[in-house]
């Protein structure tokens, strides 16, 4: 009779070999057996497992060492398909990718803001519907959908708590999703899901202890300690951008007064530019009557382009996600702090800043250089995070 102790260590063996392959590639069995340091048999018999689940595929003969050539294993990425959604407050984009997150189709949607919560979930039905439509043939078909939303999020249960730039409250969008597709959903907030994408895909991969802010329309940030995303007792850390900057500043659409947020996300960017524009600022790509059309990334294009204006608020901008950033790097203490969303693609315009910030203001950082950067992943840093929700649980969990 195989007891449960029996099955929970078969399935952390498992995992171990499974991530093992993943992690090195072009491996042979021998040589996960030594790195493991399971046993020879043990290792064999998983493999074969894992072969005839279609998670994992032989290349063919490696190099001999003397004796009997050793068969070469790889994950197989084509063994199934996984959706993520990075659900913004102006768009959603949507990602369908193999096993190792490789991207086989995308679509990216604007939405208005302010569109109703039913709108919006129509909209999101309709991508996920034509990114299946769109997935390849493969053993496993869908093997799950990843949500990342902007909100306070109750991870477990897949319920929206409270989105405030979205206007949402008490959202049980898991349940909605899986009622209509009968497929699998993980959902949680967007900068826990980007750092999550960051730590298996990005620039977090070789990093245990490392902090993801998502600066786009809000800011919020993701937290990875000793390898594990930090999730706190209820599963509701990483709000630092509703921690308080200024205590006399305009309340924040949290219901808070002097939010990071107001100070360092594109709220903070069109503002800036708004009051450039009332006192007569000029140049010759942003005036009063194209501000309105403005988007964050026509601004970051601009300013690109020679736009002072743009140049001015970016790097106002990026000041203000210094503070922040000093505080986090003297509470964390972190490796590497990844600057992310919309925001990041002004890459060097905002890191200065950054940069000068903490130089000045971190006394951690004066003794403990902790590296800063934007997102190897870029936009796509939420929806590639959200395919990861879907794949760390599988390759914890094979058999599931």
């Amino acid at each position: 009779m195989i007891t449960a102790d029996q099955l929970l260590v078969k399935q952390i063996n498992k995992s171990i070999v499974l991530n093992t392959i993943r992690k090195k590639g072009n491996i042979s069995r021998a040589e996960i057996a030594s790195i493991t340091g399971l046993n020879k048999s043990t290792v064999s018999f998983l493999v074969d497992e894992l072969i005839n689940e279609g998670f994992v595929k032989e290349e063919g003969p490696g190099e001999s060492r003397g004796g009997r050539k050793p068969i070469i294993l790889n994950i197989n990425e084509k063994a199934g398909c996984i959706i993520g959604i990075d659900l913004d407050v102006n768009y959603i984009l949507i990602v369908l990718t193999d096993l190792m997150a490789n991207v086989i189709w995308e679509k990216k949607m604007d939405i208005e803001i302010g569109e109703s919560q039913q709108t919006i979930i129509e909209r999101l039905i309709e991508l996920i519907d034509e990114a299946i439509s769109n997935a390849p043939e493969t053993v496993k078909g869908i093997l799950g959908i990843g949500i990342g939303v902007p909100g306070i999020v109750d991870y477990k249960k897949g319920i929206i708590l409270l989105a405030p730039n979205l206007k949402w409250e008490n959202v049980p969008l898991k349940q909605i999703i899986e009622d209509r597709f009968k497929i699998k959903v993980k959902i949680d907030n967007e900068a826990n899901v980007g750092a999550i994408g960051e730590k298996w895909f990005g620039e977090g991969s070789k990093y245990n202890n490392f902090v993801y802010v998502s600066a786009g329309i809000g800011v919020g940030t993701g937290i990875i300690i000793n390898g594990e995303l930090y999730r706190g007792t209820m599963g509701l850390a990483g709000e630092m951008g509703h921690m308080t900057i200024d205590i006399h500043d305009h309340q924040c659409r949290c219901g808070n007064t002097g939010c990071w947020e107001n100070y360092a996300s594109e709220k903070a960017l069109f503002e800036y530019i708004e009051n450039q524009l009332i006192n007569d600022a000029k140049d010759g790509y942003i005036n009063k009557e194209n501000f309105d059309s403005l988007t964050t990334l026509k601004v970051i294009d601009y300013a690109q382009r020679g736009s002072l204006i743009a140049k001015k608020a970016l790097k106002e901008v990026g000041k203000n996600l210094g503070v922040g950033v000093v505080n986090i790097i003297n509470t964390f203490n972190p490796e590497l702090v990844i600057i992310g969303n919309t925001l990041s693609l002004a890459k060097e315009l905002i890191l200065d800043e950054i940069l000068k910030e903490v130089e000045t203001k971190s006394l951690v950082y004066r003794y403990s250089k902790t590296k800063i950067t934007t997102s190897k992943l870029e936009l796509q840093a939420g929806a590639i995070g959200a395919v990861s929700l879907v794949i760390s649980e599988l390759f914890a969990y094979p058999d599931i």
